[in-house]
């Protein structure tokens, strides 16, 4: 019994770390985005974009093994929880990477044009960055359990939702100058990184359920 125990235990941390892997895929993802979206790389941005359909393979896999493991160890209680918990973190993560590839989609589509006007090159900077920091604390979250971590990454959000906000009131200014099919592009391109840390947000919250039983 100990022994199968073991096993079990070794396939729960295995879940675990593939979490980490793909919330570590997702940072990468979004900061290649970033990159791409800013200085104009259509290399990087078709690199992001194919990148997406491993993260979605990635994600496939990681839920097929967990439901062969429910249907193999048919677990109770809190084991049980962890492995539902798991399967709904790895469809919010999946999620992160679609956002990057949304944004990747906007390089592409623009090419060679820049699609962020040099005035608000600094506001996306910013997105960029705390999306990445956002989707790496998720990471050590899932690793670590840290609840008190896992809080902080809902903090993070808040700087990311003033940068939106932020963001949008530019564009509505009525002294934009670039043009309605500009203003819609960014207006996508804002909520994408905003839909990005709400992932996030959510896979830190389950974390945090898992752990505490409670909903932060």
């Amino acid at each position: 019994m100990a022994l199968i125990r073991s096993v079990f235990q070794d396939e729960l941390d295995g879940v675990s770390q593939s979490l980490v892997d793909l919330s570590e895929m997702v940072s990468e993802s979004i900061a290649k985005a970033t990159t791409a979206i800013l200085t104009v790389d259509l290399k990087l941005a078709e690199e992001v974009i194919a990148t997406d359909d491993q993260i979605d393979t990635y994600q496939h896999n990681l839920d097929a093994r967990i439901i062969d493991i429910i249907a193999r160890q048919q677990p109770v209680a809190s084991d049980l929880r962890a492995l539902v918990t798991a399967l709904r973190m790895s469809a919010d993560l999946e999620r992160m990477g679609d956002m990057s590839h949304h944004v990747a989609k906007i390089a592409r589509l623009r090419h060679p044009g820049a699609a962020v006007p040099s005035e608000l090159v600094e506001i996306f900077q910013d997105m960029g960055a705390a999306a990445q920091k956002i989707a790496r604390k998720t990471g050590e979250v899932i690793a670590t359990r840290d609840t008190e971590m896992a809080l902080q990454v809902e903090r993070d959000d808040d700087e990311m939702d003033q940068l939106h906000r932020k963001l949008i009131s530019m564009l509505v200014d009525s002294s934009w100058g670039n043009g309605v099919e500009t203003a819609i592009d960014l207006t996508l391109l804002g909520r994408y990184y905003e839909r990005f840390a709400d992932h996030a947000v959510s896979v830190s919250r389950r974390v945090y359920y898992l752990v505490t039983g409670k909903f932060a």
